[in-house]
């Protein structure tokens, strides 16, 4: 099974509260820490990314699967 990974300066899109939230990521978390005002549990198997909200500028931690790429830019969705 193959994983989506990104690259900080991605553009990505996610369902957020009945509607779509768009944004871009600005970090691959590997390993437990404090983000978005919470703790994430991550590691090189089961990465999180942080991604800054363009609408209200807020940061959020996703699991790759919950995002995806909102342009069809070479490299944009990454298999691993």
């Amino acid at each position: 099974m193959s994983k989506r990974s990104f690259q900080p300066g991605d553009k990505v899109e996610w369902n957020s509260h009945g509607s779509t939230a768009e944004g871009t990521v600005e970090e691959k978390i590997t390993s437990d820490t404090e983000a978005a005002s919470r703790t994430v549990r991550a590691s090189e198997d089961e990465p999180q990314y942080r991604v800054r909200s363009d609408k209200s500028g807020g940061d959020a931690v996703h699991r790759p699967e919950v995002l995806r790429p909102t342009d069809d830019e070479e490299g944009t969705l990454r298999e691993r």
